[in-house]
């Protein structure tokens, strides 16, 4: 539903990709128990930052709904950091460029 600024900037870090619920929408309003299936659409170009994507929800019971998820990868240097897979590959990367 949200995210602790230091919650949210520990996930980019470690190369997990945050997503907010938007329009109000949280767990308890879409009835989600975690034993949804939930795929992320909308990822496959270049990210930018805080940008929406959907989400398929399938329930159990095989029922599908669509939701709007907000991105929370909130700067240009964080989408590098996701795209290297967190803090430590992209530092990595870059030692091992200047050397």
């Amino acid at each position: 539903e949200s995210f602790e600024r230091i919650h949210r900037s520990n996930l980019v870090g470690m190369g997990v990709i945050p997503f907010e619920f938007t329009g109000g929408d949280t767990r308890k309003s879409l009835g989600l128990t975690g034993e949804e299936t939930i795929s992320i659409r909308g990822l496959d170009g270049a990210l930018r930052p805080r940008q929406t994507v959907e989400a398929e929800i399938v329930s159990p019971d095989g029922a599908k709904r669509t939701i709007t998820l907000l991105c929370r990868i909130d700067t240009e240097i964080e989408i590098e950091y996701v795209e290297h897979g967190g803090v430590l590959h992209y530092v990595l990367r870059n030692l091992a460029r200047a050397a």
